[in-house]
């Protein structure tokens, strides 16, 4: 070999093994870097893994904690209980340690008495249980004689309803008059509807002209309005002359005979009832109630009806009859009076009888007669048991008609209070109210705003079905006298 080939063959030895030193170098900076990335995984994994540990481990503590807590609360209860239980053991030894001595003190007691000492307390005790027993048969025998009683009293009152034979009497809110000819009904109309008009505005009465043949029918709630137009159109069908000046000339002549009427009906009333001569006042009132009904019931018959049933009750339990005959004829008349009179009509009967002078045991019995006051004497309380037989008696009453009648004193009474108002009738069955005021007090203007008024004050207080027409009339007179 020559030495230039050895030459390069040293040099080329030389080179090969500076090569591979650089790769192996090279290789172990890689393998270095694969292992610190590896740790650093591993070291960041074991940290989770940590953290992960110490929140399950303080979840268990705190789960345990609440246990505790749980289990502590429960044990102070129960040692609560432990010691209210404890508590009443003891208060319950006391009082059976009391008791014990109680019975010892008597045993003790007892065993200290003498033969009549303890003679004494038996017979003590005896007497304790005979008064007891003593109590037990009086209250027995007491209701065996009440229910006697009452079954007597029942017996009474059937003989006296069989000795008493009232009239059935059926009151009507229309009254049919009779015409002598059909041609009358057009007279009656007058010419335009003017004579109708004028009846109906002075009587207050609804006069119905229809298809019955030679009639005509008056409708009207109160009784005494009803009778006064009835008498007034007969007087006007007689005289012929049928006009708005006649008819109330005529009206006028027929309210004083409903006048006569009234005091004769309360006269008769008053020997029917068979009791003494009353004031003039009185008696006049009392035969309004001949035009009063109460449930379909003419009020007056009805009085009669009371004083009657009264005196005979009266008569059986050997009270004062006169008394009781009075008071149960008077007990009414508090349906007669007028408006002024206010409160229920048994105290306001009393207070027109004390104005009129009567005193004592009457003005209690109309006054108790409904338990406004309290009953003082036994006549009041017949007059009481008399007023029921009489209003329950089969046929006596019937109540729509009343409700009716209710309704339209209602509507009349609200509306009278109004300032300005002179008049007021409720017609129609209660569908219309007819309002005459003082022309002096009330114009025009005021009188549409009075209607309205009306109008919402029924709204707002009565019950009624449908509606109510108001009519407020406003009417002038200018009268002068030729000589």
């Amino acid at each position: 070999m020559q030495p230039s080939d050895l030459l390069a063959f040293s040099l080329g030895v030389a080179l090969a093994g500076a090569g591979g030193w650089i790769a192996l170098s090279r290789a172990r900076m890689a393998w270095a870097e694969q292992r610190h990335k590896a740790e650093s995984e591993s070291q960041s994994k074991l940290n989770e893994l940590a953290q992960q540990c110490a929140k399950d481990v303080h979840e268990a503590d705190r789960r345990a904690l609440q246990t505790i807590e749980s289990m502590q609360s429960v044990l102070a209860q129960d040692r609560e209980a432990l010691r209210t239980a404890q508590t009443d053991l003891v208060a319950r030894e006391k009082e059976l340690s009391e008791r014990e001595q109680e019975i010892e003190s008597a045993l003790a007691r007892v065993s200290r008495l003498t033969a009549e000492e303890a003679r004494a307390e038996q017979e003590a005790r005896f007497q304790a249980e005979i008064e007891l027993l003593a109590n037990q048969t009086f209250r027995e025998r007491e209701q065996a004689l009440t229910e006697e009683a009452e079954a007597k009293a029942r017996t009474t009152l059937l003989h006296i309803m069989e000795r008493h034979n009232p009239e059935f009497t059926i009151q009507a809110t229309t009254a049919i008059v009779p015409l002598a000819t059909e041609d009358m009904k057009g007279r009656l109309i007058g010419r335009e509807g003017r004579n109708i008009r004028s009846f109906e505005q002075i009587t207050g009465v609804d006069l119905i002209i229809d298809e019955t043949p030679e009639a005509v029918i008056l409708s009207c709630f109160d009784p005494v309005r009803r009778e006064t137009a009835r008498l007034a159109l007969m007087n006007l069908m007689i005289d012929g002359r049928i006009h708005p000046g006649r008819i109330e000339e005529v009206y006028q002549q027929a309210q004083a005979e409903i006048e006569q009427v009234i005091r004769e009906s309360g006269e008769l009333a008053v020997v029917r009832s068979q009791i003494p001569p009353l004031p003039a006042k009185v008696v006049e009132t009392m035969g309004r109630l001949r035009f009063r009904t109460s449930y379909a019931q003419n009020v007056l018959d009805h009085s009669v009806e009371t004083a009657l049933l009264a005196g005979i009750i009266a008569s059986e339990l050997k009270l004062n009859v006169a008394l009781a005959r009075r008071a149960g004829f008077l007990h009414d008349i508090g349906k007669a009076l007028p408006p002024e009179y206010e409160g229920p009509h048994a105290l306001a009967g009393m207070e027109f009888l004390k104005q009129c002078g009567m005193k004592g045991a009457v003005l209690n019995a109309v006054g108790a007669h409904h338990y406004d006051i309290e009953p003082a004497s036994p006549e009041a309380q017949v007059v009481i048991v008399a007023d029921s037989i009489s209003a329950s008696r089969p046929g006596a009453r019937r109540e729509s008609l009343e409700k009716y009648v209710k309704h339209l004193s209602e509507l009349e009474s609200l509306t009278m209070e109004f300032p300005g108002v002179e008049r007021v009738f409720a017609m129609s069955a209660g569908r219309e109210i007819r309002v005459f005021v003082k022309p002096a007090a009330v114009n025009d203007l005021q009188a549409a705003k009075l209607a309205k008024e009306i109008a919402q004050r029924i709204e707002a207080e009565l019950e009624y079905g449908g509606q109510i027409k108001i009519t407020v009339i406003r009417e002038t007179r200018i009268q002068e006298t030729a000589k």
